[in-house]
């Protein structure tokens, strides 16, 4: 069985299928947030609790949201990264 790198994956599947390319972009700012807030939280050695507390929520509402499993709410975002002491910027382009 060949391994491949996950870049020559995504190479291939995307030239094979533009329709997963497609849906693979639409997500891609959500996860590259989720990822960057995830670092910041380790940076810090925070735990997820931790941060639940500052915010004022549940433990698990921030593991889903770094699960990528909910549809946080702007609200949401900008406690979690007042928490981390960090800044959300949002930028639209055309």
């Amino acid at each position: 069985m060949k391994m491949t790198s996950l870049e020559d994956f995504k190479k291939e599947t995307f030239a094979k299928r533009p329709d997963v390319k497609k849906a693979y972009d639409e997500l891609e700012p959500e996860y590259v947030l989720i990822a960057k807030l995830i670092e910041q939280r380790l940076k810090d050695k925070q735990s997820q609790a931790a941060i639940a507390k500052k915010m004022g929520t549940k433990q698990s509402a921030i593991s889903r949201f770094e699960a990528g499993n909910s549809n946080p709410t702007m609200a949401f975002l900008y406690k979690l990264a007042d928490a981390l002491d960090v800044k959300i910027k949002f930028s639209i382009s055309g």
